[in-house]
């Protein structure tokens, strides 16, 4: 099973997540999409080099939404650091420890990790607050667009 989380790099908030049995740029186009519905267009959007995320269908809805992407150099594993180190809590606090034995459970238990993570795990990078709280904090103090931030407070 492959796993894609789009997050916001800021508050560290999973702004949207799937799983799916294949790596597939309409799988991740479509996660774009419903991010992109539910939370606003942020100005730049970093991936990796990853076929998916390369494809012409994944880019194109960037490019349609003005959204500049930008991608991680090839070979610069620190590039990705962020998301990195969100797949290692996702595998060390839930997958490792609970074996999900079938497709289904996995998605409901990662259901329940970001639901957690978002919004009750404390992140000392964050002044040991929750990704939510920061979100939805930048969300309604930050100078941003009024369609933004109506987006951020729904």
């Amino acid at each position: 099973m492959y796993l894609m989380a789009i997050r916001d790099l800021y508050s560290r908030y999973v702004l949207e997540w799937s799983v799916s049995n294949t790596m597939e740029a309409e799988w991740c186009t479509q996660t774009l999409q419903k991010a992109l519905s539910k939370h606003g267009k942020p100005a730049i959007f970093n991936t990796d080099q990853g076929s998916q995320f390369t494809a012409e269908l994944f880019v194109s809805v960037l490019l349609a939404n003005g959204i500049q992407p930008s991608m991680d150099g090839k070979g610069r594993a620190i590039d990705n650091i962020f998301v990195e180190r969100l797949w290692h809590s996702v595998k060390y606090e839930d997958i490792y420890l609970k074996a999900y034995e079938h497709g289904w459970l996995l998605e409901k238990g990662i259901s329940n990790y970001f639901s957690f993570y978002n919004q009750e795990r404390m992140h000392q990078s964050l002044d040991y607050q929750t990704p939510q709280k920061v979100y939805f904090n930048a969300c309604a103090t930050q100078n941003i667009k009024e369609d933004r931030a109506q987006t951020c407070l729904n």
